[in-house]
């Protein structure tokens, strides 16, 4: 069987600094009366034009390289230069066309909004690409003096613009904590942050209605109190967004489910058991203003303001597009160990080595891609330079580099981080858009995609895990032979049957004359 190509790749970001408030860290600090915190919040948010022109997210939708944002002048939000919202890879929505998407999103009547926000934003909707197609019902609006009572009966969670109440999402069920306006707002926000990263590869020229398979990797879980995290988020967003040939299901598994996802994707194609997969995952609102005290406290602007999403498409070999190549995996067993070393020899040294590569091979390697920006001031470091040191150490080890060559590995292997920590969206696949872009440009030849996950944070297991795959310059081999067949021009399969026909014929003919 031919290996499975990415097609496209697609990411997005809602700006959503009202929405910080209902992220883990500024809830802890709400519970414990911290208003101290808030007040000092208020002070640190970004404006829109803020968060398009900050270097990073510039990088998150396509607009510069990775490459380019490692030549800029740190730190980046103090760099930034006036930018376009709109990208090659995909698209930042101002808050309240992301409001506007929650409404659109919503299929039981759980986002209420009042009449002056949906006349301001359907025109915001129209004059949208993508987002065009939603149009928000007017006689579905409702007063802010309804929505006011439904709060003070902790029915409902605000959606407020600047501090003014335009809308609330509704709890769904009276008893059931899986279905209460909070986990509503939550996972609504996954659904409408995924449907525009997938209505971002729409942009790009790529036919929805054609996916028939939909992987949806995000963290969040829906369900109600008798299936907890049964899902199905991702043939709610198929629905969503056109894709009417598809089926789909979940894929979780912290933050390496996007890698997970993508090998699983490859993996479905590679089988023959579909042609054409998307895997799509929407924003992690408890990430939201997760390491703003510390920001704040550096008197930085709190930069965890944005919900983030992407979406890609893995589909049938073209011979032209980089082929995922599933015969190099690298897996975290339960017994492979979780030190540094271990895990980095399991999931980079391993499988190269299975197939007579060495690490110096792979072009590029993409894991963990947080922004540095976000991650030093909180005490976490720069996690994408320490993978990458990592990988150089384990090569100068194995005798594949020179370790006067270490910090040569890292700035020509590696890349800066430049993805929100939203957990499982620096997983490896930000560099998916890049990296495609880089080996049909001719610049690179392969990157290996690393995918880690922290499983103790469940409380079922200590374990650790992760996975990778390698992403390659398509050697030009189209499909199998059953896939070649399929794809035969019309015209040259009547002209063989017809052809066929006429032997056929012709042989009867010389029979019938003997």
């Amino acid at each position: 069987m031919s290996f499975a190509v990415v097609k496209a790749a697609s990411y997005t970001l809602a700006h959503t600094p009202d929405f910080i408030p209902f992220g883990s860290t500024p809830t802890t600090a709400k519970a414990r009366n911290d208003y101290e915190y808030f007040d000092t919040l208020k002070k640190g948010l970004r404006s829109f034009e803020d968060v398009v022109n900050y270097p990073p997210n510039q990088c998150y939708i396509g607009n510069i390289t990775p490459q380019q944002l490692g030549e800029m002048a740190q730190p980046w939000y103090q760099s930034a230069a006036p930018a376009e919202r709109t990208g090659k890879y995909g698209d930042i929505l101002p808050q309240e066309e992301f409001f506007a998407l929650l409404k659109a999103s919503d299929a039981f009547d759980l986002v209420a909004l009042t009449p002056e926000f949906i006349a301001s934003a359907n025109p915001k909707l129209a004059a949208h690409p993508q987002l065009k197609r939603f149009t928000l019902d007017a006689g579905k609006a409702m007063s802010a003096i309804d929505m006011h009572a439904m709060m003070e009966g902790h029915k409902a969670e605000p959606l407020t613009m600047n501090g003014e109440l335009v809308g609330i999402v509704k709890q769904a069920h009276d008893e059931d904590e899986n279905l209460s306006a909070h986990i509503m707002l939550e996972n609504l926000t996954v659904k409408a942050t995924g449907a525009h990263a997938a209505l971002m590869l729409e942009a790009q020229g790529q036919d929805l209605s054609d996916i028939d398979y939909v992987i949806e990797c995000s963290e969040e879980a829906c369900g109600d109190i008798n299936q907890r995290g049964g899902g199905n988020f991702a043939k709610a967003i198929a629905e969503m967004v056109g894709c009417s040939s598809a089926t789909g299901s979940d894929l979780r598994g912290f933050c390496a489910a996007p890698a997970h996802s993508l090998v699983h994707a490859a993996a479905l194609v590679k089988g023959g058991a579909f042609r054409k997969v998307m895997v799509v995952a929407g924003g992690a609102v408890a990430k939201l203003g997760m390491n703003s005290r510390e920001h704040l406290a550096k008197d930085m602007p709190a930069l965890e303001d944005c919900l983030a999403g992407f979406a890609f498409i893995v589909g049938e070999n073209d011979g032209v597009s980089p082929i995922v190549n599933t015969d190099i995996i690298g897996r975290l067993n339960v017994g492979a160990g979780s030190s540094p070393q271990a895990v980095t020899s399991a999931l980079v040294s391993e499988p190269l080595k299975a197939v007579g590569r060495k690490i110096t091979d792979i072009d590029r390697y993409s894991a963990e891609m947080q922004n540095p920006e976000i991650t030093k001031p909180a005490g976490a470091g720069d996690v994408p330079e320490a993978n990458f040191k990592m990988i150089g150490a384990l090569a100068v080890k194995e005798g594949q580099l020179e370790r006067k060559e270490l910090m040569n590995f890292v700035k020509n292997h590696g890349m800066p981080g430049f993805a929100l920590t939203q957990g499982h969206i620096p997983s490896g696949v930000p560099y998916l858009g890049h990296g495609r872009d880089a080996i049909m440009n001719g610049d690179i030849n392969s990157f290996m995609v690393i995918g880690k996950g922290s499983l103790f944070l469940g409380r079922m297991t200590n374990l650790f895990d992760g996975i990778s795959t390698v992403v390659e310059k398509n050697p030009g081999v189209h499909g199998s032979s059953q896939n070649q067949a399929a794809a035969f021009d019309k015209d040259e399969a009547r002209r063989l049957v017809a052809k066929a026909m006429q032997d056929v014929a012709a042989r009867l003919a010389g029979s019938e004359n003997e």
